[in-house]
């Protein structure tokens, strides 16, 4: 990846907790035009290498192409996603930290963050957004 690119990263991670980081950061993807339009919701104990995780897997330094490395093709969107705001002003996605868990409360609590995007409507791109209503309550 550019150097450029791991520079400008660093302006792209927010903490938006309100508490000391704890064991797992729950955190949303959003673009940078508009942070309310959350487009993804991870954990990860690691905030900073996870963000670069998610540009660094979306090649950005690829040609324009269907993003075919990917392990799972549900996974796509998400990926061809970052590429298409890079290409519109080289503009990458805001990590934003809501909450700070313990490890064993970690899926619950992005699973709880995941249903409450579903609700308001926005547009996930969680393989678990792809899933009917009844069948995410169940997860």
């Amino acid at each position: 990846m550019n150097c450029g690119v791991h520079v400008a990263l660093e302006a792209q991670l927010y903490d938006d907790s309100g508490v000391a980081p704890g064991d797992v950061a729950i955190y949303s993807l959003s673009d940078p035009r508009d942070l309310r339009e959350i487009r993804y919701i991870g954990q990860t104990r690691a905030p900073r290498r996870r963000l670069w995780q998610h540009v660094s897997t979306a090649r950005l330094w690829s040609p324009e192409q269907t993003p075919w490395w990917m392990r799972s093709p549900r996974l796509r969107p998400l990926y061809e996603w970052i590429r298409a705001l890079y290409r519109d002003g080289e503009r990458l996605p805001v990590m934003v930290i809501c909450a700070w868990v313990e490890a064993v409360q970690a899926r619950t609590a992005e699973r709880e963050h995941i249903c409450a995007c579903l609700e308001k409507q926005l547009p996930l791109l969680n393989i678990e957004g792809e899933l009917p209503r009844r069948q995410r309550l169940l997860i």
